[in-house]
């Protein structure tokens, strides 16, 4: 992992579920508590946030969460938004969670509040937009956004102070630190935009993870190849509807007949900047415990004293 190399303390931003559904599928469930409950996720999330901080040493930190994981406006652009991810029994506005994690997110919540460690979320919206929007807030210390969610390279951003993503898709060990540059050179797209054209580069390729169509014959090689020529998806757009167009026939074709998805689905993609975000506190980063007692507390009942005294090794540096 790299760290940041800028004097500054950074602030930290968490993709919260992320963390912890990655802990969860990464730790057999059989870890329990003192009375039986899983604590995997948990144990998991603790670790992750410690070797995070201990590696990048933020001053601040907000774990930031989904208040709405799958929002209405959304689901309105995009009928198909996150469809695969609904639970079978609900009406779309439950998320498929094994089990044995959803109690471990109150558990998680319980511990970052006797820790100090703020929490952000904003109603009505996905934790990305929380993301986003702080990040996008921010202007004295370089920011760092971590994530396993590709669609947040979005927001990486050379303006000062400066915002970076940290993907962890590979896990934490293998994890990669995105600017612009990086944005650009991985993906094939201008440099000057790179952020933004990521975002054009999701919306044409599609993301089926999100249930993002995409646009029919065009892949992530074909997206990165037509922003490099035409410079943004406007441009792009503007091409295929020349008579006659310069795009080859088939892309001119489909992009033209997508006019529709296109129009829609980009507030799907493009990830807020203007969340109406409220924080559970101040996000300065904690060099102690501002519980110490309830902390022990639930050390001992869920069995994570390992994991606190690696995490308050970490605030303490």
């Amino acid at each position: 992992m790299i760290p940041v190399t800028n004097d500054a303390r950074p602030l930290m931003l968490l993709d919260s579920a992320g963390l912890w559904f990655r802990a969860y599928y990464a730790i057999p469930d059989k870890v329990t508590s003192a009375d039986g409950r899983s604590v995997n996720a948990l144990r998991g999330f603790l670790d992750m946030t410690s070797q995070l901080i201990a590696t990048h040493r933020p001053g601040r930190l907000v774990a930031c969460l989904d208040l709405d994981w799958r929002p209405a406006f959304r689901v309105e652009l995009l009928p198909t938004y996150k469809t695969h991810r609904v639970a079978e029994d609900g009406d779309g506005s439950a998320e498929e969670v094994p089990d044995t994690l959803s109690p471990q997110v109150d558990m998680i919540l319980e511990v970052l509040e006797a820790v100090g460690i703020a929490t952000g979320g904003a109603v009505g919206l996905e934790a990305d937009d929380v993301l986003g929007t702080l990040a996008a807030r921010e202007t004295s210390d370089p920011v760092i956004v971590v994530s396993g969610d590709r669609d947040l390279l979005q927001v990486a951003d050379d303006t000062p102070p400066g915002v970076r993503c940290l993907y962890i898709g590979r896990g934490i060990a293998k994890a990669e630190m995105f600017g612009p540059a990086e944005v650009a050179e991985k993906y094939g797209l201008p440099l000057d935009r790179a952020g933004e054209a990521y975002a054009e580069l999701a919306l044409l390729r599609g993301d089926p993870s999100d249930g993002l169509p995409g646009v029919p014959g065009i892949g992530e090689k074909t997206a990165s190849k037509l922003l490099l020529e035409y410079g943004s998806l406007a441009e792009i757009r503007a091409a295929a509807d020349r008579t006659p167009s310069p795009l080859p026939a088939r892309a001119a074709t489909s992009i033209a007949a997508s006019a529709a998805y296109l129009d829609a689905a980009w507030d799907v993609v493009w990830v807020q900047r203007n969340a109406d975000v409220a924080l559970s506190g101040s996000d300065e980063l904690p060099r102690k415990a501002r519980d110490p007692q309830r902390l022990a507390e639930l050390a001992e009942e869920l069995r994570i004293g390992a994991q606190v005294e690696r995490l308050l090794a970490a605030l303490a540096g």
